[in-house]
């Protein structure tokens, strides 16, 4: 593979082989919990899939045919089946996971959800301004450089416009009452609840989540083994609860 300069990055890549495995780890976060959730479709089977040429862009995973799947390697009917209807399942998508799922350099699922929440839609973002994208709370100068940068790239847009035929962006389910208004969590530890859907009721009540905790937070959710983040809640003072309680805040 030919070695490559990044413009504005200071590392030398290697771009071939280097860019089979982005694309694999790409595609691993496309299909993961905090995107689009496709159950049955681990790294393995995308593995297989992109060896034998059956997708290479997002987009083609939600064309891909039972015939297709039935002819690859270790490939039964019942678990092709259950693969094509998780697929299925993930065609409806929020505009915060849509934006997660497609790997956009420094967008991380906080910043995925800030751009949501301000734009409101896919194409209010794909039109926005450089200084309007750094102006949001919580964004700044390097990641608006970024969004802007890859909402202006032709081979992104038309990526975004044949993902757009398969999958439809559905409205975040705010609840009327927002409850949880203003208000910041910060979850650590292990949980009963699953994570993300614990995270995704907060923002459903207007509530903030954050991946570490600040002078900011107001809750910090305990789970088992929670170690990390206790004492910097405990110096900040900040208020630290266990899931039952967190259960009642949300119920």
């Amino acid at each position: 593979g030919k070695i490559i300069r990044i413009p504005g990055e200071s590392a030398w890549k290697c771009e071939s082989l280097d860019s089979f495995e982005q694309q694999k780890r790409r595609f691993y976060y496309f299909v993961s919990k905090k995107c689009f959730d496709m159950d049955g479709l681990g790294p393995r089977i995308i593995d297989i899939l992109l060896e034998q040429g059956l997708i290479s862009s997002f987009d083609d995973i939600f064309t891909l045919k039972r015939g297709d799947l039935l002819s690859l390697p270790r490939f039964a009917e019942k678990s092709v089946d259950n693969l094509l209807s998780s697929i299925e399942k993930s065609r409806k998508i929020t505009l915060a996971r849509f934006l997660a799922s497609l790997s956009i350099n420094q967008v991380g699922e906080e910043t995925a959800y800030d751009l949501a929440k301000y734009f409101g839609s896919i194409e209010k973002i794909g039109k926005a301004k450089y200084e309007e994208i750094e102006n949001i709370y919580g964004v700044g100068p390097i990641v608006a450089r970024s969004v802007f940068d890859y909402f202006k790239n032709e081979d992104n847009k038309k990526l975004i416009k044949n993902l757009l035929k398969q999958v439809a962006i559905i409205k975040e389910n705010i609840k009327e009452n927002q409850r949880l208004y203003g208000k910041s969590f910060v979850f650590t530890g292990t949980m009963k609840m699953d994570r993300v859907k614990a995270q995704e009721i907060v923002r459903s009540l207007g509530g903030e989540v954050s991946s570490s905790v600040s002078s900011k937070t107001n809750y910090l959710v305990a789970g088992e083994n929670a170690v990390s983040k206790m004492d910097k809640a405990k110096e900040l003072g900040i208020k630290i609860i266990i899931e039952k309680d967190f259960l009642n805040l949300i119920e």
